[in-house]
C-alpha cells in the first residue's frame, strides 16, 4: 500500500511573518478561472470528427463501381 503525502509550498501571496493574506485564495481562484474561460485555444475545435466528403465521395463512387 502506497501513502501520499503532500507538503505546502509557499505562495508569493504568504507575507513576511508567515501569514497568507485574507484574499489570497479568492485572488488565486480568480485568475485560474479568467485564465481557463478567456483561453483562445481551443483544441477541440481542430481536432477531426468522422470522415470528411473527400471520403464519402470516394465510397459513393466505389460503391457505383460494384453495383
Amino acid at each position: 500500500m502506497t501513502t501520499i503525502a503532500s507538503e505546502s509550498l509557499s505562495s508569493p501571496a504568504d507575507s513576511r511573518d508567515g501569514r497568507s493574506h485574507p484574499f489570497a485564495e479568492i485572488l488565486t481562484f480568480w485568475r485560474q478561472f479568467f485564465g481557463r474561460a478567456f483561453n483562445p485555444y481551443r483544441p477541440e475545435l481542430h481536432y477531426m470528427r468522422g470522415p470528411g466528403p473527400a471520403w464519402r465521395a470516394k465510397q459513393i463512387a466505389s460503391s457505383r463501381l460494384r453495383s
